[in-house]
């Protein structure tokens, strides 16, 4: 028996490829889907981020600040060696 909340295979699809759910055909944004990182239209071009889903848009921003707190970190014991 299939969960009610969680939807099919196909609608899936659907949601990933309806133009209505992409901003600027860029951002995929759906409020239905509950995915972090859904595909992209063209599936075989990867995942994109699900910006109508808050889970989604924290681990994007844990993405971005992980490499940056790496270089600064790395920035600050190259340039103050001693402390």
């Amino acid at each position: 028996m299939e969960n009610p909340e969680k939807p099919s295979k196909e609608t899936l699809e659907q949601w990933s490829k309806d133009p209505d759910n992409w901003i600027w055909g860029m951002f995929y944004y759906n409020p239905k889907d509950k995915r972090i990182f859904p595909p992209k239209k063209i599936a075989w071009m990867g995942y994109t981020t699900n910006f109508a889903n808050p889970k989604s848009v924290l681990v994007l921003i844990g993405i971005l600040i992980l490499p940056i707190l790496t270089v600064l970190t790395f920035l600050k014991k190259t340039l103050n060696p001693i402390l």
